[in-house]
């Protein structure tokens, strides 16, 4: 039998932080945003939408790379949200230029993460703010 993680509490993180705390800490720092990430790679790894590009799919191919790619997805979040830096990925530009992401794409993938922040029952306040920040680098990482 397979246990699996319990969802992350993120709108009860909200709930508890201060109200001048980071939006790192508004969504439960390291542990919060790991345990959303976990959630979101793997609805991302399913979403047809997200797959049309083949460079996509290739990429997510046959989840070889899964534990690697949340991790820097979770690390690339902590930084983004606020957090300390961690991020040892490459830049936005790098990382996605060879993947000839289009405008359909990217919001394939923005709508799964606003959708995953709204299934764990991340606070208006806290979605939207992440949402603006995955939206300012749409220059970033769409090339087709």
């Amino acid at each position: 039998m397979t246990q699996t993680a319990p969802e992350p509490d993120l709108h009860e993180a909200a709930e508890a932080a201060p109200d001048d705390a980071s939006l790192f800490e508004r969504l439960g720092g390291v542990y919060g945003i790991a345990g959303a990430v976990d959630i979101l790679v793997d609805r991302l790894f399913d979403n047809v939408a997200v797959n049309a590009n083949p460079a996509v799919h290739a990429h997510h191919g046959d989840r070889a790379n899964a534990a690697g790619y949340k991790f820097l997805v979770t690390a690339w979040s902590i930084e983004a949200a606020g957090g300390p830096r961690c991020y040892p990925g490459r830049d936005m530009v790098a990382a996605h230029d060879h993947l000839a992401i289009d405008r359909a794409g990217f919001d394939a993938v923005y709508t799964e993460i606003d959708a995953t922040l709204n299934f764990l029952g991340v606070p208006d306040r806290e979605r939207s703010e992440f949402m603006r920040v995955i939206e300012s680098y749409r220059p970033e990482v769409v090339t087709a």
